[in-house]
């Protein structure tokens, strides 16, 4: 009897530490999902690096209040699933909402944004950003158009001057 309980404490060890480690994780519900379409999802979140695991309420219940995040007890419901990403914020997110809106079937819950509990709506809010390549693109245009200005202006100035010296 020891053993078993031995092997659940470190269950409840490792979804505690991989919450305590997620940049983000996503808590899903996937009734409805035919084997095919979750098959599907996984290979998509496989792809981008994210750990998609379904473990029981009961253990996650007890490795949410370890990782005091006790705000996703009341999603802890039925059959879930969790996306794990330690590396990319925004990619659980968007996969699971742009998977989302093509299978009814799949309901984000709720999740865990850089330690912070975030409901399905701020999952959503999230998913709808750019990727971090493309929020570094648009910064960088950002940063860029002060220098591109000045460099048009001091032309402008240099013209103006030879037409005048001609």
């Amino acid at each position: 009897m020891n053993s078993v309980i031995e092997q659940k404490q470190q269950i409840v060890d490792e979804i505690s530490d991989k919450f305590k480690s997620a940049q983000t994780a996503v808590i899903v519900d996937y009734r409805g999902l035919t084997v095919a379409q979750v098959t599907e999802l996984r290979k998509q979140l496989r792809d981008s690096g994210i750990d998609f695991k379904v473990y029981k309420n009961t253990l996650t219940r007890r490795a949410v209040e370890a990782a005091e995040l006790s705000g996703l007890t009341e999603s802890l419901t039925g059959p879930n699933a969790i996306a794990f990403s330690t590396e990319d914020v925004v990619a659980p997110a968007k996969i699971l909402n742009d998977f989302a809106k093509k299978h009814d079937a799949l309901e984000i819950k709720a999740g865990v944004i850089e330690g912070n509990v975030a409901s399905a709506d701020e999952i959503k809010a999230l998913a709808e950003l750019p990727s971090r390549e493309g929020l570094l693109s648009m910064l960088l245009s950002v940063l860029q158009a002060p220098i591109r200005n000045l460099a048009l202006a001091a032309k402008a100035v240099a013209d103006q001057k030879e037409e005048q010296g001609a």
